[in-house]
This record gives structure tokens, C-alpha cells and sequence, in this order.
């Protein structure tokens, strides 16, 4: 019988679901204290993740659960920058 490797799961800021990895978006507290949006998901420091919806991207912001992930300010440009990224171009 073959094992299946097991998917890794992430917390969702926003709806506090557990969902795959790859399926959310990473935002990272770098060494340096900067706030960023990891596209590659390997960008060291400290990170949190939040489902790729409005609804969840809206929740994680009112509620502060990037915040309490990052353990730091979360500015109001990257939450506004994945609502962007949700939007086709």
C-alpha cells in the first residue's frame, strides 16, 4: 500500500478555517519588521495566511487576525493590495 504525502494545512486569518497551503496567500513579517505579500511562499520570517476571497481578506483586516499572526501593524496598502490581486486585469 502506498502512503499519499499529506498536503500541509494553514490557519486562515479571516474565516479560521484550515485550508491547503497553496491555496491562500502568505503575508510575511520580515527580520527587518517590513510587511509583504509573499507571491513564492519561502520568503523568510514570520507569516500568516488568508483564504484568496474578499469576504476572508475583509474579515482578517476588521477583526486584526494578520496582525495577531505577524505579531506587528499590518498597513492598510497590503490588504488593499490582495483585494487588487483578486480582481482580473
Amino acid at each position: 500500500m502506498i502512503k499519499q504525502k499529506k498536503k500541509p494545512q494553514r490557519l486562515c486569518s479571516g474565516c479560521q478555517a484550515f485550508q491547503d497551503k497553496k491555496a491562500m496567500t502568505r503575508i510575511v513579517r520580515t527580520p527587518t519588521g517590513e510587511v509583504a505579500i509573499d507571491l513564492v511562499g519561502k520568503t523568510a520570517g514570520r507569516g500568516g495566511y488568508v483564504c484568496k476571497t474578499e469576504e476572508c481578506i475583509r474579515k482578517a483586516q476588521s477583526g486584526k487576525g494578520l496582525e495577531r499572526a505577524l505579531k506587528t501593524a499590518v498597513p492598510v496598502t497590503i490588504y488593499e493590495n490582495l483585494l487588487k490581486q483578486l480582481s482580473p486585469s
